[in-house]
């Protein structure tokens, strides 16, 4: 008996159409306007007092974080990567000083849109530094009770910072969590970023920046000129090198100045 192929079933018919087009308006219904996310007031002391140089790009040290700026998107783009977890070896090494600069750098490029976000769940800076009052809770944006237009605040056409206005317990808990992966998923979605970065908690301090690094794609590790340790650094970029990609050690506290070489 000779047998017949049955004709294909066209993937483009008027129902798979139509299926696809309310995907489509589904989704952009769920898109977060930015324009519409509150404003960021930062305090122009707050900002002076923690040398957040980029901001205002007065002082001539905003130029090493717009170096920085640089070598990261080339990084990012070559290697089609979005999302920078920012840590340290111990406390008071700079990471959010470093974080927020280079958030505000970012910031500068007009066709790159930058979300911040305080992941420090243990002592949150980033509301601090900027002297932001009116932050929102990042665990229960994390637990996904509440939206991301409840934790962000945009500054400018292309920045927007998600500061944290308390500790967190079970940090490292919530961090490894389903429900934290799923929140920033959906983050990516709504708000179709460019750029991500992540304050995270100071490596050897806890086990938080382990805990979170599977939804980064790369990491700067911040180390302190005369206060972190050479075996410090090592056993930091060791332990990440094992879970993610090093985009190598920024070098904070430096007497180094921009103006030696006469720029």
């Amino acid at each position: 008996m000779e047998h017949f192929p049955l004709p294909a079933r066209s993937l483009d018919t008027p129902r798979d159409r139509d299926r696809t087009q309310a995907m489509r308006s589904r989704e952009e219904e769920n898109q977060i306007t930015w324009t519409e996310l509150p404003p960021l007031k930062i305090d122009p002391d707050a900002i002076a007092r923690n040398r957040i140089v980029t901001a205002n790009r007065s002082d001539i040290a905003h130029v090493a974080f717009d170096m920085m700026r640089t070598k990261l998107l080339q990084s990012l783009r070559q290697n089609n990567w979005k999302s920078v977890a920012i840590t340290s070896p111990t406390p008071a090494c700079g990471k959010t000083f470093t974080a927020v600069n280079l958030a505000f750098s970012l910031a500068n490029q007009p066709d790159c849109r930058t979300l911040l976000l305080d992941l420090d769940l243990r002592r949150p800076q980033v509301g601090k530094t900027l002297g932001i009052k009116n932050a929102g809770s990042m665990e229960s944006f994390l637990r996904r009770e509440i939206e991301c237009d409840d934790v962000f605040m945009r500054y400018g056409d292309n920045l927007a910072i998600a500061p944290n206005r308390q500790p967190a317990q079970y940090s490292a808990e919530l961090l490894q969590s389903t429900t934290t992966a799923e929140a920033l998923l959906e983050m990516r979605q709504r708000m179709s970023p460019d750029i991500i970065l992540f304050d995270l908690p100071p490596m050897l301090s806890t086990d938080d920046v382990l805990a979170f690094l599977p939804n980064v794609d790369c990491v700067v590790l911040v180390a302190a000129a005369e206060h972190s340790t050479l075996s410090e650094v090592d056993v930091c970029e060791q332990s990440l090198a094992e879970k993610t990609n090093v985009l190598g050690v920024v070098l904070n506290r430096c007497q180094y100045s921009a103006e030696k070489y006469g720029y």
